[in-house]
């Protein structure tokens, strides 16, 4: 009988490192969301990808960086999490923004503090190397393993695909015997009601980035399936003032009616059916307090 093994991986950085693009391109399609914005990745993400025998159970963690709000320790205490429960760990870097001018950024610094006294390998990958002089790389891995002692280096350009394949090698050759956790052909463990809010979520960064604050919610409030498979979906997105509101909204409506179109357009790719998405705006004051929406994005309300 041919062995089979299976573990996990955390996939842990500072926000806007890159860290969903390298899920999401060792999976080898879309599981988290992906946006300019920091702190998109709210909550733990499971990718699945498989190579021969092997099963790479990927999480996807929320950006580390020092919280301010409830929210804030809420996401930052679920990378953690993440850490404690993995086999490796992938420490994923910006190389032209976690690091300047050859220094680690406090923001960085506060990844590196929370690390030493992890017991377990942790590998760092600098990614969006693209972006950089390739020749600047070397000294800049040298300095990193001077302030921490890595396993492995890995340099990326993430979407790109560039250097991914090294990565999935390694954590192929990492991964202790065992029984796989998931049937072969499972991409992701994450319900299908929060990936759908998940990607209105991210419509909502690409549409309006520059007007919207990330401290938005959103919910799928309904699921059905139709004749023929058809999915009806309701969602609610949360927002903390009517300002807020109105900017979703749109004038007569056809900011929102934008935004579910593209939403509506990546459900129907992903569930493979037709999509009825039907979208409404809240104005919710104090959500951010509220221990029920934390549990719906499977985080914890009391850190």
């Amino acid at each position: 009988m041919t062995k089979t093994y299976c573990g996990f991986a955390a996939v842990i950085g500072p926000p806007n490192a890159g860290k969903t693009t390298l899920m999401n391109a060792l999976v080898g399609q879309k599981m988290g969301i992906v946006s300019a914005k920091v702190q998109t990745t709210r909550t733990r993400l499971r990718g699945i990808a498989m190579a021969e025998a092997t099963q790479i159970i990927l999480v996807d963690t929320p950006g580390i960086f020092e919280p301010q709000k409830r929210l804030d320790r809420a996401m930052v205490h679920e990378a953690w999490s993440a850490v404690k429960e993995a086999d490796e760990i992938m420490l994923v870097l910006d190389v032209a923004h976690d690091i300047k001018g050859g220094e680690i950024t406090p923001q960085l610094d506060i990844v590196l503090q929370g690390l030493a006294d992890v017991k377990k390998p942790v590998s760092l990958v600098l990614n969006k190397i693209d972006l950089v002089a390739r020749k600047s790389l070397p000294a800049l891995i040298a300095m990193l393993n001077a302030h921490y002692s890595f396993s492995h280096s890995f340099l990326i350009a993430a979407n790109a695909d560039d250097g991914v394949a090294d990565i999935k090698s390694h954590l192929q050759s990492s991964m202790p015997e065992g029984v796989w956790l998931y049937p072969e052909d499972m991409a992701a463990d994450i319900p299908s009601r929060l990936l759908a809010a998940e990607i209105t979520r991210e419509k909502l960064f690409v549409h309006l980035h520059q007007e919207l604050p990330y401290a938005l919610s959103v919910e799928t409030e309904t699921w059905e399936t139709h004749k023929k498979h058809d999915l009806r979906i309701e969602q609610t997105i949360y927002v903390r003032r009517e300002g807020q509101r109105a900017i979703i909204l749109g004038a007569q409506g056809r900011t929102i009616k934008h935004i579910g179109a593209s939403s509506r357009k990546e459900l129907e790719q992903i569930f493979d059916c037709r999509v009825h998405l039907f979208l409404f705006v809240k104005v919710r004051k104090n959500w951010q307090d509220d221990p029920a929406r934390y549990r719906a994005l499977g985080l914890t309300y009391q850190v």
